[in-house]
């Protein structure tokens, strides 16, 4: 499953459209038109694919513990 934000920050008028898999917790985050972010909304990963060199990919840190001692 898939979390698909679109937020909007008034101050500086500028959307943000915010992605992020449920299963494995990886996220995304990029700047969208105002003008397009309807369309953003519905196709997070086509926007992605397209604006690949601008947005951020956010993976959880993963802790090994050993418990060999």
């Amino acid at each position: 499953m898939v979390e698909v934000l679109l937020l909007w920050h008034p101050k500086s008028d500028r959307v943000e459209l915010a992605v992020r898999d449920l299963a494995t917790d990886a996220s995304f985050h990029i700047d969208i038109a105002p003008g397009n972010a309807l369309d953003a909304f519905n196709h997070p990963y086509a926007y992605a694919a397209r604006r690949e060199s601008s947005y951020r990919v956010v993976r959880p840190e993963t802790t090994v513990v050993d418990g060999s001692r």
